[in-house]
């Protein structure tokens, strides 16, 4: 009887002790990378590569999404106003649901299901092909040549694709709201600009998008560079950088939101 509960309780505990583990080693990881930042800023070439990789080709997605995410919010929202009378108020809900919520949070879903997992993709062939190896058997540390550009080009990205998925959902539910709705262009961008305030809602949507860029960035890297050396592990670490990074985004959102807006 003893053996079996020993058993079971090694069976019960192991995979806690596994992500433990795991957790820990993604804590050293990220302050070597912190460590290793500054060889990033100082060849930029490197990091502006991955900005381009990671963020100029998320553009189409994120103004595609982005348009078409406004134009539905502008469609429910008319819908749900005109019942109260307060139709003209079309462009508030409209700009505060995205520059507060939908452009950092799904933005930055949009960007760790497109770049996220690339990241993470490249950085385990490399690991899985020899390259990481190589290197440090070269004396470069694969961290500051690999790693920190592409962590870096990740947040600087996100921020710059929130801001777009947001302009571009305004212009989508002006595109509903006016012309194909009927209400006034003049009290649809007047009520917008009144209500939605820079540091309350803008800047802290910005401080949002920029939380999430580092944790997807951190989340892309680290799974890359921890996959198992073969082709069933890097496409598992790649899932594991969608999944956990929807997770860990959603539950920041709420965490952020409740520091932001409480007082407001």
């Amino acid at each position: 009887m003893a053996d079996f509960l020993v058993r079971f309780f090694s069976r019960l505990g192991a995979p806690f002790a596994r992500s433990l583990v795991k957790l820990g080693f993604a804590c050293r990881f990220f302050v070597a990378l912190l460590r290793h930042s500054p060889t990033s800023f100082l060849r930029f070439n490197l990091t502006m590569r991955e900005i381009w990789f990671a963020g100029v080709l998320s553009v189409l997605i994120i103004v595609v999404s982005g348009l078409f995410v406004g134009m539905v919010l502008a469609l429910q929202g008319y819908e749900t106003l005109v019942r109260f009378g307060a139709s003209s108020s079309l462009g508030v809900l409209v700009a505060l649901s995205l520059v507060r919520e939908l452009g950092p949070v799904v933005g930055a879903l949009l960007f760790a299901s497109r770049a996220g997992s690339a990241i993470t993709a490249e950085i385990g062939l490399m690991k899985a092909t020899e390259q990481l190896a190589a290197m440090e058997l070269m004396a470069v540390n694969p961290v500051a040549r690999v790693v920190a550009p592409r962590f870096w080009g990740g947040v600087i990205s996100m921020p710059l694709l929130a801001a777009m998925f947001s302009a571009m959902g305004i212009l989508g539910g002006y595109l509903v709201g006016v012309p194909l709705l009927g209400l006034d262009e003049g009290s649809f961008w007047s009520q917008m600009q009144s209500a939605v305030d820079f540091r309350l809602d803008v800047m802290n949507g910005v401080i949002k998008s920029a939380f999430f860029g580092v944790a997807v960035s951190l989340i892309a890297v680290f799974e890359g560079y921890d996959a198992p050396p073969t082709a069933e592990g890097v496409s598992g670490a790649t899932t594991r950088t969608v999944v956990t990074s929807a997770l860990v985004i959603l539950a920041l959102d709420f965490v952020l939101t409740a520091f932001m807006f409480r007082g407001v």
